[in-house]
């Protein structure tokens, strides 16, 4: 498991905008991250971790899957960019001060777009998803 510490070797994103804590599960077509929610997020609206976030939070748990790939294979870190977003289903909206576990699902990789579904979960229950388009830079 990779903590809050080291997550920022494998994301683009510094604070205050990095949503996830830590990395749970890697493999080739998935990833799951744990995020802790701070009352002092930059998402976060009347005790609440608001859409943004959440779709950010699941944003990054893609980028994550792509540095951790690449510090596996012993390349630089490549930059991501969301293309589209479709989809979002928005149920639940987490509180502060719990965490949540988010999941990406790769759908489809042709050449440098990838598209992967997301889910954000509490206690298994699904919170939001959508499905994102990304696009990888192939040069830093």
């Amino acid at each position: 498991m990779i903590n809050k510490e080291d997550i920022t070797a494998y994301i683009p994103q510094r604070p205050p905008i990095v949503m996830i804590s830590r990395l749970l599960e890697a493999g080739d077509k998935n990833i799951r991250t744990g995020f802790d929610i701070a009352a002092d997020n930059v998402f976060v609206e009347d005790g609440r971790l608001m859409p943004p976030g959440l779709v950010e939070n699941i944003a990054q748990t893609a980028a994550a899957r792509i540095g951790y790939l690449a510090k596996l294979n012993n390349v630089p870190v490549p930059l991501g960019f969301i293309g589209a977003i479709q989809n979002l289903e928005v149920l639940e909206l987490p509180a502060a001060g719990s965490s949540v576990e988010t999941e990406i699902v790769i759908e489809h990789e042709v050449f440098n777009a990838t598209v992967v579904h997301g889910a954000v979960r509490q206690d298994g229950k699904i919170l939001a998803q959508c499905d994102m388009k990304i696009f990888v830079s192939q040069t830093k």
